[in-house]
């Protein structure tokens, strides 16, 4: 327990869960001057996002793409390994160095805003009052507002029978003592088609169980069916409209997946990832007036988080999609503002997807599925990473970025990435998106030669090309290098 203020028993805010959602919560209402405290059930703080699914997932991925070789691989072949003997325990020493890193960082940030925090299981007594079930007993704490910021925990239905050594579910899968021959993932889910292609790095023979007939539909269709290309030509077996009735296991590393049209599949480990539900069954919720989904989440008001209980918030993972660790930051920001009644600078219309899968997939905008549904002409431009310079380099032989125009405007609607790098260079496309920029800052901006950045000209250029000439008319030539020259006839 860490109470800086002996005897504090009532606060202007009590916040349940430290992730993304509760620290940005806890730290905003701290920067308001107002007496804030957080309650963690876990062991330290930091919540989901820092324990089993945000930092240790990115974390894993790095580890096996630096001592597998990966990114090496397109010029001494697909052979070359960094470490040759890749163990359980090479993956865990390095998460366990920045876990702790990142819990330190957290700690010290509560401290420098003077943010209160326990340890313990909270439960609501009544609307203002909750008690906290701790290493040092039972507490009472009461406050004039509360932002549910708990997370959600992996889905696991009866008919899989989780050991949690050989069939586990996303959170088990980070304690692992073995690195698996054959793997069989259920669900392609975000979490799923990452640990998938993280695994298949590793030379894992994996497939994937999906009972729809397609992964993730948030994604633009050509972007997703890119991935899953990638994913076969690696070996990895992707089912779709499959469906799993039972897991078993049979013996050490030994398992049995059953499936609906009466197939069986083998292998040494499953991990099953398909959903996750929120984790408030402990919280009490009825005696504060709010009931869950059937997923345990909670509903809100989507512009200032509040629940069917004015003073009560909830932010992160717990309301649903799209329950990234960066919305999940806003949100909390946005309950403190509207609890305290401070001003409330809106979050911008469009936010970045990251998928931190091997390779990366980030997208921001509409998709061209979206956009044919809301009747918005368009044209698209498509720049593939082994077309460029740097791409060439660095040895990518896969990948590609795509973008969406509008055709009346000009304007960005949309750019989707699949390959090295999608989860940083979505950010130029963020900025220009939400500026209301359009295809001619692409254009007639000059980009560092070499980089993977230089995509974005290139697509804008695919999509020029393709677009009906205006006006005034602009020629437009690329040079071998991959430069742009703007020559505006007279």
């Amino acid at each position: 327990m860490s109470i800086t203020q002996k005897g504090q028993t009532h606060y202007d805010m009590i916040v349940i869960g430290s992730g993304p959602a509760g620290r940005r919560a806890a730290v905003q209402g701290a920067k308001f001057g107002k007496r804030i405290l957080v309650i963690e059930r876990g062991r330290r703080v930091g919540g989901v996002s820092v324990h089993t699914g945000t930092i240790p997932s990115k974390t894993l991925r790095e580890t096996v793409l630096n001592l597998s070789g990966w990114r090496e691989r397109g010029f001494y072949g697909k052979a070359y390994r960094a470490k040759q003997d890749i163990t359980a325990e090479d993956l865990r020493k390095r998460l366990e160095i920045t876990l702790h890193h990142e819990v330190e960082v957290l700690e010290h940030q509560f401290a420098r805003n003077r943010v209160d925090t326990i340890i313990g299981s909270a439960r609501f007594v009544d609307l203002r009052t909750i008690t906290v079930d701790g290493p040092d007993g039972v507490m009472t704490f009461s406050a004039e507002r509360f932002v549910i910021a708990v997370g959600t925990r992996p889905y696991r239905p009866k008919h899989i029978e989780f050991d949690g050594e050989n069939i586990v579910d996303s959170d088990e899968i980070l304690d692992l003592t073995r690195i698996p021959r054959q793997l069989v993932v259920v669900g392609a889910s975000v979490i799923g088609m990452e640990y998938a292609s993280i695994f298949s790095t590793l030379d894992v023979k994996v497939t994937v169980i999906e009972p729809n007939a397609s992964m993730m539909p948030f994604l633009d269709r050509e972007l997703a069916d890119e991935f899953v290309h990638d994913l076969r030509d690696r070996g990895v077996t992707v089912r779709f409209n499959a469906k799993v009735t039972g897991a078993k296991v049979q013996g050490p590393g030994r398992c049995l997946v059953s499936m609906e049209d009466g197939r069986e599949l083998r292998a040494d480990m499953v991990l099953f990832s398909a959903g996750r539900e929120g984790a408030t069954d402990a919280l009490n919720l009825p005696a504060c007036g709010l009931e869950t989904d059937e997923r345990g989440r909670l509903t809100v008001d989507k512009a200032t988080f509040q629940t069917a209980t004015p003073h009560i918030y909830a932010a992160g993972d717990i309301v649903g999609f799209p329950s990234l660790a960066s919305t999940s930051m806003e949100q909390g920001r946005i309950a403190a503002c509207h609890a305290f009644e401070e001003p409330i600078q809106a979050a911008p219309e469009f936010f970045p997807y990251g998928i931190y899968s091997v390779p990366e997939i980030s997208t921001i905008g509409l998709s061209e599925e979206q956009a044919r549904e809301r009747g918005i002409p368009y044209e698209c431009g498509v720049a593939r990473f082994r077309e460029t310079s740097r791409g060439h380099i660095m040895g990518i032989g896969t990948g590609f970025m795509k973008m969406l125009f509008a055709l009346e405007t000009r304007r960005l609607l949309g750019v989707h990435i699949v390959g090295e790098g999608a989860t940083e260079l979505i950010h130029i496309g963020q900025a220009v998106l939400n500026l209301e920029g359009t295809l001619d800052y692409f254009v007639e901006n000059t980009f560092n030669y070499p980089t993977l950045a230089e995509a974005y000209k290139v697509a804008a250029l695919d999509a020029w090309n393709r677009m009906p000439r205006q006006q005034a008319s602009v020629r437009v030539t690329e040079q071998s290098l991959g430069r742009a020259i703007r020559v505006v006839n007279g």
